[in-house]
């Protein structure tokens, strides 16, 4: 998940050590010799857009693409579907596919949060992740300051933030290495006699989510599975970008008889557990004495309100996870402890625990001295995994007595994974269906025009009083920092 928020580093007490050399993680793929269709990025706003579960969309209404803020529940409470892809060519064969889906476009939409590609961009970035409602969740009353609220903290940190990007190159990978696993994607659909036109769409940075929509209405797709590239279910991953997903096909008459299903989740894939597993076991392969190491999951962490209040999946699908990889390891063998934490906490609000800072500085305090880091949550190299892991963890692990370090690679473009995504876009197609929802009525729009309105003057309100009184920015600061 791209929206770590640098500048929560935990001190960590004790002298380093020998660090055991990790393998080249597998960030890029095979270029492929097939011409392949993604939607481009044009930049024309800086600002918000905006088990296996397979879930139906399309609605009718307009065609302005706008981001409101339906109730989230109603996410959870869609009936379950399946999904498709964008053929202009007879299925011959093809696991699940119908032998009579003749002429159709499918189109398979693949999701993820982006990542700034420039330090200029990191900035706008952080206020479209914290203009997020599924990000900072305020009560309805006072929804009207999301926006001057994540302009005020996404200035704050984004010095910060900057260094850390700076620290991997100056930018994130997320987006090259998202088209590269969309690519492999495509080559992996064609050898299942499925020819699919593959979509990326960003939630907070380019290409965004309406871009690719836009880029699917043009090509005329005639079925679509939408694949968000999180294995595990959370409201601040999948959820946000299936929200932004649902306005824009309210919003949109040409969705209003599209077949669309979405895969919410797919962390309990054979494919997906076994090509985890694939990567442990190499790794471990590489310690002097891989039966005395520790299998340290880091997990992207949620606010603690999330799971509790909101009735988030995320925990629950996080531990059956490390369970399904923990036993497909023990069916080969390899028996060697493991423990999960969570990363990537910010703010004052208590997050998912344990933490993983707390966690390493507690391991070698009971004398572990070899630790195999595995990013359990993402499935591509980013800040979390290339600045926090294998900089900041990495530092605080050595520092408190573990001497031996090794990290397991995001899966990337790794090809038993990129075959089970293909066989679950497969699997999805028969399944795919069109969902018809209420217009909005006159009293709907009248009831947006004063919200938007009072949200504006209260805003600008908030905004001027902020902006010109140090004291109580400096106390805010205080407390978000």
């Amino acid at each position: 998940m791209e929206c770590r928020v640098l500048g929560s580093r935990c001190a960590g007490a004790g002298a380093g050590g020998q660090i055991l050399m990790k393998t080249g993680s597998a960030t890029s793929c095979v270029k492929a010799t097939c011409s392949s269709s993604f939607t481009g990025s044009t930049k024309h706003e800086q600002n918000l857009h905006g088990n296996v579960k397979f879930l139906q969309l399309a609605t009718r209404g307009s065609s302005r693409l706008v981001n409101r803020s339906p109730i989230l529940k109603q996410q959870r409470d869609l009936a379950a579907r399946a999904s498709s892809a964008n053929v202009s060519t007879t299925f011959h064969d093809a696991k699940g596919v119908s032998s009579d889906a003749v002429e159709e476009k499918i189109g398979v939409l693949l999701l993820n949060l982006g990542g700034p590609e420039t330090l200029d961009d990191v900035q706008p970035f952080l206020f479209n992740l914290f203009a997020d409602p599924d990000i900072i969740r305020l009560p309805r009353l006072f929804r009207f300051l999301q926006r001057p609220l994540a302009k005020l903290i996404s200035t704050f940190r984004a010095p910060k933030s900057k260094e850390g990007y700076a620290s991997i190159g100056g930018g994130s990978p997320l987006r090259k290495i998202t088209d590269e696993q969309a690519n492999a994607l495509k080559i992996a659909l064609e050898k299942k006699n499925l020819h699919a036109n593959i979509y990326v769409g960003m939630r907070y940075w380019y290409p965004f989510t309406e871009e690719a929509i836009d880029q699917i209405k043009k090509d005329k797709i005639t079925k679509l599975v939408v694949l968000p590239l999180y294995p595990q279910y959370s409201i601040s991953t999948s959820g946000s970008s299936i929200r932004v997903l649902q306005n824009i096909v309210k919003e949109d008459s040409y969705f209003s008889g599209l077949p669309i299903s979405i895969i919410e989740s797919w962390y309990q894939r054979d494919g997906y557990v076994k090509s985890m597993a694939d990567l442990i076991e190499k790794e471990l392969s590489i310690f002097s004495n891989p039966e005395e190491v520790m299998i340290f999951f880091s997990a992207h962490g949620v606010p603690l309100t999330y799971v509790e209040d909101a009735g988030d999946p995320y925990r629950d699908q996080m531990e059956e996870c490390i369970a399904l990889i923990m036993g497909e390891l023990r069916s080969r063998g390899i028996l060697n402890s493991h423990t999960l934490a969570y990363q990537s906490r910010v703010g004052p609000v208590q997050w998912l625990k344990p933490y993983t800072d707390e966690v390493l500085v507690e391991l070698g305090q009971k004398g572990v001295k070899s630790l195999l880091a595995v990013p359990v949550s993402f499935v591509s190299e980013h800040i979390e995994t290339l600045e926090e892991i294998d900089m900041e963890y990495k530092e605080l692990a050595l520092e408190s007595g573990i001497e031996n370090w090794g990290r397991v690679p995001a899966l990337g473009c790794t090809s038993s994974f990129i075959s089970d995504l293909a066989d679950a876009v497969v699997e999805a197609l028969p399944s795919a269906s069109a969902l018809t929802t209420r217009k909005p009525d006159d009293t709907d729009s009248d009831m947006d025009l004063m919200q938007y309105l009072t949200k504006m003057f209260f805003g600008s309100i908030l905004a001027f009083i902020l902006l010109l009184s140090p004291r109580i920015i400096s106390s805010f600061r205080n407390t978000v920092l």
